[in-house]
């Protein structure tokens, strides 16, 4: 088939990182796919494998006639079989376009569920996306509640799916050997004095992560486990984080807390882990983290926001959003389950990854979907 798949911008994200591994995937199957970015691409493009990137060149939203033309010209041009668009700026302009293109079906991809405070351009843009819903051959959700969430903001497309997130369980698997460096470097490696165990939040800085609940649990645990270390991966506005740093200090975490800021050796960040947390107060799809922790055998406790509980199944814990006492209970009996059940836990971890949310079974989902259209 000839596919059109498109996005803002290739920059580091969840939905990014799905959409470069589904185009390579699609590429390597014998589909000719034609990747688009709105604005200039981004550090993801090296992973678009044998698809073929257009960048449109978006600079500001003033700039957005001229990229409807841009992108209409393409399709005009290439007359793909589907225009598959993810994130709500590319599925407005998806359903903007389809009525000239009867030929390319239009599928929308949802990626997360309800936000809590949304702007008034972000308000406005979505109730378009929902109206539009309705010109789509097929909306692709990430997550049970991210579709469900679409449905009651009233989307009436043709057709609904879901196919979960994939992840490279290739690249994410165990090795702890890889871990102990950083734990090492976090000052949290079992060698030296006696230490406890690591638990880890990876995150962008944001309200939406609740790294302040997070903090709130591990000043829980810390008061009755001296020897545990925690460690905050990922990077944010300064401000937001100095509040976070300051907020750590308060709870007499600053010599037991890492902030790592953003890394690009993830799988040796899970592997360093003894526990993933997942903090979310709210608008999470399926969440990339737990996916990608349990590849490398890491056992999860999670805020049951999005997909988390559908994700981790019998290996992992899920607790109410934003109850800090509740998420320090959870972490501290995993930890104590990790102990525990050791290997036997991280094989359970890795085994439900791969069977359930590797990128080939995303791939493959998708492409069956697609070739129904």
């Amino acid at each position: 088939m000839r596919l059109l798949l498109s996005i803002p911008s290739l920059a580091r994200g969840g939905a990014e990182g799905q959409f470069a591994a589904l185009a390579a995937g699609l590429a390597a199957r014998g589909h000719q796919v034609t990747a688009v970015t709105l604005g200039q691409g981004g550090p993801l493009a090296r992973e678009l494998g044998g698809a073929r990137l257009v960048a449109l060149g978006k600079t500001s939203r003033l700039d957005n006639p001229r990229v409807a033309l841009a992108l209409a010209s393409l399709l005009r041009r290439e007359r793909p079989a589907v225009h598959y668009a993810f994130l709500p700026s590319c599925c407005v302009l998806g359903g903007l376009l389809t009525p000239f293109f009867p030929q390319t079906c239009l599928v929308m991809g949802v990626r997360a569920s309800a936000l809590a405070s949304p702007s008034a351009a972000s308000r406005l843009l979505l109730a378009l996306e929902a109206r539009l819903a309705r010109r789509a051959a097929l909306v692709i959700a990430n997550s049970q509640t991210g579709l469900r969430h679409c449905q009651a903001r009233g989307y009436a497309p043709a057709a609904t799916a879901v196919v979960p997130n994939g992840v490279d369980t290739g690249r994410f698997r165990p090795d702890r050997a890889q871990g102990e460096a950083l734990r090492r470097e976090w000052n949290a490696s079992a060698g030296g004095p006696p230490m406890g165990p690591l638990v880890g939040l990876v995150a962008r800085l944001d309200p939406m992560k609740d790294h302040a609940t997070f903090l709130a649990a591990a000043a829980r645990i810390a008061a009755h486990r001296p020897g545990a270390r925690f460690v905050c991966v990922g990077a944010g506005p300064e401000a937001y984080a100095r509040s976070l740093r300051e907020m750590a200090e308060r709870l007499g975490l600053a010599e037991r807390l890492v902030w790592a800021g953003e890394r690009a050796d993830m799988p040796a960040v899970y592997n360093a882990l003894d526990v993933l947390c997942l903090a979310s107060a709210y608008g999470e799809g399926f969440p990339n983290v737990l996916a990608e922790a349990l590849a490398c055998g890491v056992p999860c406790v999670a805020t049951n926001v999005g997909d988390a509980a559908l994700a981790l199944g019998e290996t992992g814990m899920v607790t109410p959003p934003c109850d800090a006492q509740a998420l320090a209970e959870a972490l501290a009996a995993m930890l104590d389950r990790a102990h525990g059940e050791g290997a036997v836990l991280a094989d359970a971890c890795r085994e439900r990854a791969a069977r359930e949310f590797s990128v080939a079974a995303m791939v493959a989902g998708t492409e069956a979907l697609l070739r129904g259209l």
